[in-house]
């Protein structure tokens, strides 16, 4: 079974520009950033030139820190491997219902 660590990246506030390998520049919101079998990964939102995603597609991408230095920016790596993909999307699947009942939990609360 996949670990999953979101690394307190929840915020979807967050954005990232995304040059794609067409040159296209794409902005992107943080969805969150998770572990999964000890790598780290990047759930990215494609945003449209109004700051929307109507089509709820999801990108990932493997995420690595240079803990040598902390002000490098982060690598983002396509994942070409069908398998590692799976596993990442069934671990933000997961994660999407933990935070689902997250919020259920909380609307019960508030009632």
């Amino acid at each position: 079974m996949a670990d999953k660590n979101t690394h307190g990246y929840d915020d979807e506030e967050m954005t990232v520009e995304l040059e794609l390998d067409d040159g296209q520049v794409v902005n992107c919101a943080i969805v969150t950033i998770m572990t999964v079998d000890k790598k780290d990964y990047i759930a990215l939102l494609p945003l449209d030139e109004n700051g929307s995603n109507d089509d709820g597609e999801v990108w990932f991408y493997r995420y690595e820190e240079n803990e040598n230095d902390p002000n490098e920016e982060p690598s983002l790596t396509y994942i070409d491997d069908d398998d590692e993909y799976e596993n990442v999307a069934d671990a933000f699947d997961e994660y999407l219902d933990s935070v689902e009942f997250d919020e259920i939990v909380n609307d019960e609360e508030q009632v």
